[in-house]
């Protein structure tokens, strides 16, 4: 969460659990490749992003727009979030290039598509299965930096905040969450899963859309409820609530698939069920406590700001690891026990990036462009 919100508390709890979620992905990816990993719902972790980007934006926001523009909210989400994804466009270059800089298929798209793709990943522009810019011809997005379909959508979701949530009475704004949760609900139980949005194959935007859209709104509503009760005390242990509730995310993450054959859409409704209700008790949780012991604030702080950067820039990594153990997007010639070390250095490697690219760019970066155009 953002310091930037006046004499309102900080929620460091918030900032911790996210980046257990970041964390949580991390180890998703690096297992992605094989038939088996801990965390066989990790890639629920960006709903549960969602859900915290709709409550950090509600509580920072949602009581400035009579001292603030429309423009200035873009400029101060544009400075938050756009350097991280220039870098991981710049590192999916990079990492696309040392891996040879051919589609799955081991064609070559050509230099002006893979300039053209780096400008479209900088620029946010999404590619289209089969275009000449889909570089690594596996029908995402961004072939660059597969996750940053989750900053595209992320993008929707603020500019939908500042020209239309925003401005809803709370019930309206319950309503819309309500839709869209019915509606993420069918996508899930109907495609066994809730890992959509990242192609634009088979309804992939509108998927992904729905996929924002529930968990942002109900991230603005948590943020809503509680600006009305915060001067009531706030009783609980801090730093037993991060433990419960981190331990919890896992927990979620590690549960096996669901379902049989006979019901396929058993896994999507348990996953359904973890975003409608399970991520904003999590997020609820949370928020009911801002004065953590000093040991638990550190760790919360420094996992929290590692988190963006981890998760922006960790994925151009993957691609080199998929590519040296011979990943062609459905199987793999190398198994875990055979990199179980390349596995644990990626996952070590991947933090390092992230916290160097925190320290040595992003932090700097957003603070010269917020002395310049969003004091």
């Amino acid at each position: 969460m953002q310091k930037s919100i006046g004499s309102k508390p900080h929620y460091a709890l918030l900032d911790g659990m996210r980046g257990v979620a970041a964390l949580t992905v991390l180890l998703y990816h690096v297992f992605e490749c094989f038939a088996t990993t801990p965390v066989p719902h990790g890639h629920l972790a960006v709903d549960f992003f969602f859900v915290l980007s709709g409550f950090v934006i509600g509580y920072a926001y949602d009581q400035r727009w009579t001292q603030m523009s429309t423009a200035t909210f873009f400029k101060r989400r544009l400075i938050r979030l756009h350097p991280m994804v220039v870098m991981g466009a710049i590192i999916g270059l990079a990492t696309y290039l040392i891996q040879g800089a051919t589609r799955w298929d081991g064609t070559a798209p050509g230099l002006s598509a893979i300039i053209i793709a780096l400008l479209a990943a900088m620029f946010l522009i999404p590619a289209t299965p089969g275009s000449p810019i889909d570089v690594r011809g596996n029908n995402e997005m961004f072939p660059l930096n597969g996750p940053s379909w989750s900053l595209f959508f992320e993008y929707i979701g603020n500019v939908l905040y500042a020209l239309l949530l925003r401005r809803m009475p709370t019930k309206m704004l319950a309503i819309v969450a309500a839709a869209s949760g019915v509606l993420l609900t069918t996508i899930a139980v109907s495609e066994s899963q809730l890992g959509v949005g990242w192609s634009f194959i088979d309804g992939g935007f509108f998927k992904g859309l729905v996929r924002m859209l529930f968990p942002y709104s109900t991230g603005m509503l948590l943020a809503r409820h509680i600006q009305k009760k915060e001067a009531q005390n706030r009783r609980l242990s801090a730093t037993l609530t991060f433990a419960c509730c981190s331990l919890a995310f896992i927990a979620i993450a590690a549960m096996p698939k669901l379902g049989s054959d006979k019901m396929p859409w058993a896994n999507g409704l348990f996953e359904a069920l973890c975003v409608v209700a399970a991520f904003p008790l999590l997020v609820w949780l949370g928020s009911q406590t801002t004065n953590p012991a000093e040991p638990t604030k550190r760790l919360c702080l420094f996992i929290g700001n590692l988190s963006y950067p981890l998760y922006a820039v960790h994925y151009p990594l993957m691609y080199l690891f998929y590519h040296y153990i011979g990943f062609d997007g459905t199987n793999s010639k190398l198994t875990i026990a055979q990199v179980w070390p390349e596995a644990i250095l990626l996952f070590a490697g991947s933090i390092a990036l992230g916290w160097l690219c925190l320290k040595c760019y992003e932090a700097p970066v957003r603070k010269r462009l917020s002395a310049k155009l969003a004091p």
